[in-house]
């Protein structure tokens, strides 16, 4: 629980930093969305933060006095690995997963939508309580996103698929509270996040890796949907498309 009176203003600074552990982050990143003061705060730090690095640039010491500590401290630089074996892992590649309608493909640079979503899914693993509404039952999540975001999420029941619903819990992305649902698998938790796009056309499911996480992202009906968990990519993309094909009312 985040202190009272002003400290969130003074935690606005640990939060850019990355230095709050994974229940007060997601606190704050809540407190920032529903403040502007706070947000103003959060993007005076950033900005600073981006004025400092454009002008005063690390600059990396000498070689000679890299050597001279890494002798002091009896370490021993390996070798570098063959420049072909880093070119070939920098290439992108396509293969189909699951369906000729769901792709694989390395995550495009500079995604924040993305980034946000594969953060958040790791900092409700690192939490003590993955879920702000922990229940199997989807006549309860449903309406407990109620009041707390613009529009109720989509909740289908796969217990029956072997995806049961655990809860739910509202997510911060791009400055913006999104609803996501929280399924289990195998010992595997998989976040599926909703965000409203009544502009963005329909989409049939893209596959990426990011930080080591599958995430598959589609749009249907004005929503763009995020799956995101460390389960085997064939078995997000059979989850996925499970969702896709069951009706929120079975």
């Amino acid at each position: 629980m985040l202190p009272p009176d002003d400290e969130p203003k003074w935690l606005v600074h640990a939060y850019v930093d990355g230095e709050l552990d994974p229940a007060n982050a997601r606190a704050i990143e809540r407190c920032i969305a529903n403040d502007a003061a706070l947000a103003a705060e959060r993007d005076r730090i950033e900005a600073l933060g981006c004025a400092l690095r454009s002008n005063f640039p690390l600059t990396p010491p000498p070689a000679a006095l890299r050597k001279r500590i890494e002798r002091a401290a009896g370490l021993r630089r390996m070798p570098s690995r063959p420049t072909w074996l880093a070119l070939a892992a920098s290439v992108a590649l396509a293969v189909v997963v699951g369906s000729s309608s769901s792709f694989y493909v390395l995550a495009p640079p500079g995604d924040p939508t993305a980034d946000a979503i594969v953060s958040d899914h790791i900092r409700a693993l690192m939490a003590p309580q993955p879920a702000d509404v922990a229940s199997s039952d989807r006549h309860t999540v449903k309406p407990w996103f109620n009041g707390r975001i613009p529009e109720s999420p989509r909740v289908v029941d796969l217990a029956k698929n072997d995806f049961p619903l655990i809860g739910g819990r509202i997510d911060v992305v791009e400055r913006n509270p999104v609803p996501t649902l929280i399924y289990h698998h195998r010992k595997h938790l998989i976040s599926l996040t909703a965000i409203s796009a009544p502009r963005k056309p329909d989409a049939a499911p893209v596959s990426r890796a990011i930080e080591g996480y599958n995430v598959i992202e589609w749009t249907g009906d004005g929503v763009t949907y995020w799956v995101v968990s460390d389960v085997a990519a064939s078995e997000l993309a059979h989850f996925t498309e499970l969702l896709r094909s069951t009706p929120s009312d079975q």
